[in-house]
């Protein structure tokens, strides 16, 4: 497969092992507690590491709408990637090579680490939607290509984002983006289907004895043929419409005469009633599966009908107020994207390591108002703004907003609000122990590869330095602040029950090398400094 080379690539990489894991500490929590939904301010590469511990393997779905690198240098999100604090980490991490990059160089060396750690969090299902224009889709898709493997990719979308402009174009009026869509593994992803619309104002009719039953809302295929297709007399007759006058196609239908009445008196078609008071009609297999439920649609690779400027709009009716930030993604849109993988799954996690002013998380909280679901987004946002837009939109969205014949209802739902915290390391290696007992038995336990659900509390009925149990396979660690811990035969002792091997962490061992591999025991040394004691 060809890869994409630029300078800094080597550096790069590998970047994301160097990156340190920090804690996150909670700030507060808005609305109901324990939603497990979360917004962090930070820069996105330090958060996206964090919540490896807890999140990986666990995203359903990404979505990112990171900087286009168009050159415009006068957006509150630096769009030219010289932002002061990515220009210091450039130096850091790529050198003095840093000095002579091209903004497409930097861009892809900010975004490279990132997109590793994003694949690494995703689910074994999961997939990853990038919002792009053409200043980097170029660059964009021969990394995540590399990075996720060219076989899974399932779509390049594009969006249709406006319905004019122009007066700034030179040689052409561009009108449209581009949102890529790649899965972790491919043979693990389900198909995308978009379920019916419910604020279609289209209904559909049914005949039953000779009168009309309404249903709906939705989604269907015509019976009707294309213009494109030679017309055939035969294939052009009348059928008996809700109304009991004949309904005609306006060239001819997919079916010959024989087959329509045929359906029709199985009760195998349906009747639609189109927004301009006619009547059109489709197969109910279109519309049905076997179990009777409304079937959904597979989505167009051109979207259409939802404009940039319906975004500006939403964040209008939220504040009251035009905001700074410009060209904000319509939450129509990504509530779209989100619903071709998460519709059927309610209880999905989604992460948006740009959630710039908040859309990915109004959208999930959408789609859980509508179908009464359970899905949990995470925010990152590095910019100052990040509490007093990101954040304070989503609050809105939750308590509801608006005046008058504008009022919108609340979403319900809470978050918990972040800064990105200490490390777990110091620069030598040792243990941080300012952070606490619980982050760092999380962070032993997300090494050990110790499954959440196994883990235990401290305070476990067996013992408080437990981990958990996975694979027959016992976790412990022995780890005081402020005293050495020893791993000797009378802690064996005082343990309730054992497993067939143990892991255990201590200071220092007294147990001879016999006696670990009787007792199958893995000894393993805490880092920290133990010069103090």
């Amino acid at each position: 497969m060809p890869e994409l080379t630029w300078i800094g690539k080597d550096k790069v990489v590998n970047h994301h092992h160097a990156v340190p894991f920090r804690v996150l500490d909670k700030q507060y929590t808005s609305g109901e507690e324990g939603t497990g939904n979360k917004i962090i301010h930070g820069d996105n590469l330090a958060a996206l590491k964090s919540l490896l511990p807890e999140y990986e393997g666990r995203i359903k779905c990404v979505y990112i709408d990171p900087p286009y690198n168009t050159g415009n240098e006068g957006w509150v999100y630096n769009d030219n990637v010289n932002d002061p604090k990515l220009k210091k980490w450039l130096h850091q991490v790529v050198g003095k090579e840093g000095e002579d990059l091209s903004r497409h160089d930097k861009w892809l060396c900010m975004m490279y680490p990132r997109l590793k750690l994003l694949r690494r969090l995703l689910s074994d299902d999961g997939v990853i939607f990038v919002s792009i224009d053409d200043n980097e889709i170029h660059n964009l898709r021969p990394i995540v290509n590399e990075i996720f493997g060219e076989r899974n990719r399932i779509e390049q979308f594009i969006w249709k984002k406006s319905y004019g402009g122009g007066a700034k174009e030179r040689f052409a009026i561009t009108v449209h983006e581009y949102v890529l869509l790649y899965a972790k593994n491919i043979d693990r992803t389900d198909e995308i289907w978009l379920p019916p619309d419910p604020n279609s104002e289209e209904r559909y009719y049914k005949l039953k004895d000779s009168k009309v039953e309404e249903r709906g809302p939705y989604r269907i295929k015509p019976l009707e043929a294309t213009k494109s297709m030679d017309r055939r007399e035969n294939l052009s007759y009348g059928i008996p419409g809700p109304d009991s006058q004949d309904i005609w196609p306006k060239r001819q239908w997919w079916w010959s005469k024989e087959r329509s009445f045929a359906a029709l008196e199985n009760d195998e078609l349906v009747f639609t009633k189109a927004r301009d008071g006619g009547i059109s009609i489709s197969y109910k297999q279109y519309m049905f599966g076997n179990d009777g439920k409304q079937r959904a649609s597979k989505p167009f690779s051109i979207i259409d009908g939802i404009y940039t400027q319906k975004g500006t709009g939403d964040l209008l009716a939220i504040f009251d107020e035009r905001l700074t930030l410009q060209f904000p993604k319509p939450v129509e849109l990504i509530e779209r994207l989100l619903q071709m993988m998460c519709a059927k799954d309610p209880d999905a996690i989604i992460l948006d390591s740009f959630a710039g002013s908040g859309t990915t998380a109004h959208a999930v909280l959408k789609m859980n108002a509508a179908d009464g679901g359970n899905r949990k987004f995470i925010l990152i946002e590095q910019e100052d703004y990040a509490e007093t837009i990101t954040a304070e939109r989503i609050r809105r969205v939750i308590d509801g907003y608006g005046e008058g014949t504008k009022v919108v209802a609340g979403s319900g739902g809470g978050f918990e609000y972040y800064e990105i915290g200490k490390p777990l390391f110091h620069e030598d290696g040792n243990l941080n122990e300012e952070i606490g007992i619980d982050e760092i038995r999380k962070y032993v336990a997300y090494t050990e590869n110790l499954a959440a659900h196994k883990q235990v509390a401290v305070d476990n009925e067996q013992s408080p330095y437990r981990l958990g149990e996975q694979d027959d396979t016992a976790y412990f660690f022995l780890y005081e602040k402020d005293k050495l811990t020893t791993l000797d035969l009378e802690f064996l002792s005082k343990l309730k029950s054992r497993r067939k091997s143990m892991v255990l962490y201590a200071d220092i061992c007294l147990l001879t090398k016999q006696q670990l591999q009787k007792y199958g025991i893995i000894f393993k040394k805490i880092p920290r400094d133990i010069t103090r004691f």
